[in-house]
C-alpha cells in the first residue's frame, strides 16, 4: 500500500522500491510527475530520506523529485558487510537507480555522505548529472588533502575514526539513541528546534529497522565510516595519500552549487578553499548561521538557493 502526504506545493508518495542490476533494493520517495526533469536529492548520517521533505514538496511542481534511503538506510538493503559499502558500489547505487527511474540524467542535490558519494557520481559520470548542488559536504581532493595535512581538521574529524570501532552501533542507540541525537543538537545541548517529537519518532523508526541478517539498525550508516578511505590519521589507519593522486582526475565539469552552513563544527568553511581548481562553474553561498543542519533549519532558505540555480 502507498501513503500520501499532502503538502500545499506536491504530494509526497511513499513507500516506493527500485531493484537496480547489481542486486540492491533502494526505497524512495517522490513527488512530481515522472517525466518531468528528474531531481535527485540523496541524504547522509545519521538520516533517511525525509531529510528533503521539504524540498520534494517545493520542487514536485516543476520536476519529479526523488530522494532514496540510500544503501544501508531505513527501508532499502541494508547488507552487513563492511565491504558492501566501499564508494564505488554507493555510486553504482545512484548510476543504476537514474537508469531504473527511466533517465538519462538528474538534477543532483546532496547532503554530507550524500554529497561524499555524490561528488564521485559527477566525476566520475559527468553523463549523469545535469547540475550539481552539494551541502555542507567536502570535495574529496580538498577533504582528503586537509586530513593528511591540517591539524585542525583531523582534530575536527576525529570522531570519524571512533564511528569506525566495532561496537559502536550499541553506544549510538543506547538511552533512546541519546549520543545519535546528539549529533543533531550537540551533546548536552537543548534539543534542535527542527527535531520536534514528531519528526524523532520518524527518526527512532528508521534507526530501529534491522539490517540483513539480523544486523543493528545502525550498522549500514557506520559501515560508510569503515569502508572509506576518509579519515584522519590514526596508530596503524594510515590516511589517503591525496597529495600522490593528479588533481585533474578530480575536476567537476558540470555547474556546481555548494552551500555551506558556517556554524558546522566538524567540517569547516575553510573546506571551501581552492574549490574553483576543481570547478570550473561553481557558485558558493554561505549561509553564516547555519549549522550542518541547515537543511532542517533554514529549508526555504535552502530551497530558494537551490532554486535559482536549477532554473
Amino acid at each position: 500500500m502507498t501513503a500520501a502526504t499532502a503538502t500545499a506545493a506536491a504530494t509526497i508518495t511513499h513507500p516506493q522500491f527500485a531493484d537496480l542490476p547489481n542486486g540492491t533494493r533502494l526505497h524512495y520517495a517522490s513527488a512530481g510527475r515522472r517525466g518531468a526533469p528528474l531531481m535527485l536529492f540523496v541524504h547522509g548520517f545519521p538520516e533517511f530520506w525525509y531529510e528533503w521533505e521539504a524540498q520534494l514538496a517545493a520542487f514536485g511542481g516543476t520536476h519529479f523529485a526523488v530522494a532514496p534511503d540510500m544503501r544501508g538506510y531505513n527501508l532499502s538493503s541494508k547488507p552487513a558487510a563492511v565491504d558492501a559499502y566501499r564508494p564505488t558500489q554507493l555510486v553504482q547505487d545512484l548510476e543504476q537507480f537514474i537508469a531504473a527511474l527511466g533517465y538519462d540524467r538528474a538534477i543532483v542535490v546532496a547532503h554530507d555522505w550524500g554529497g561524499a558519494i555524490c561528488w564521485n557520481l559527477a566525476i566520475q559520470h559527468p553523463e549523469r548529472v545535469e547540475r550539481l548542488v552539494i551541502i555542507n559536504s567536502p570535495h574529496p581532493w580538498v577533504f582528503a588533502n586537509a586530513l593528511l595535512t591540517d591539524p585542525a581538521q583531523q582534530a575536527a574529524s576525529a570522531y570519524m575514526n571512533w564511528l569506525r570501532q566495532p561496537g559502536v552501533e550499541e553506544v549510538l542507540a543506547a538511552e533512546e539513541f541519546e549520543k545519535l541525537e546528539g549529533f543533531f543538537h550537540g551533546m548536552g545541548q537543548p534539543v534542535a528546534e527542527w527535531f520536534t517529537p514528531d519528526v524523532r519518532a520518524l527518526y527512532h523508526a528508521a534507526w530501529n529497522r534491522p539490517g540483513e541478517g539480523g544486523s543493528h539498525g545502525l550498522t549500514g550508516g557506520i559501515n560508510y565510516y569503515r569502508a572509506s578511505p576518509l579519515h584522519p590519521p590514526a596508530e596503524g589507519l594510515a590516511p589517503l595519500r591525496i597529495d600522490q593522486m593528479p588533481p585533474e582526475a578530480f575536476v567537476v565539469s558540470m555547474p556546481t552549487l555548494v552551500i555551506w552552513g558556517e556554524k558546522d563544527i566538524a567540517l569547516p568553511a575553510t573546506l571551501l578553499n581552492g574549490l574553483d581548481r576543481f570547478i570550473p562553474d561553481l557558485r558558493i553561498e554561505r549561509i553564516p548561521d547555519g549549522t550542518h543542519w541547515v537543511v532542517h533549519e533554514q529549508p526555504e532558505r535552502v530551497t530558494a538557493l537551490i532554486r535559482s540555480f536549477v532554473e
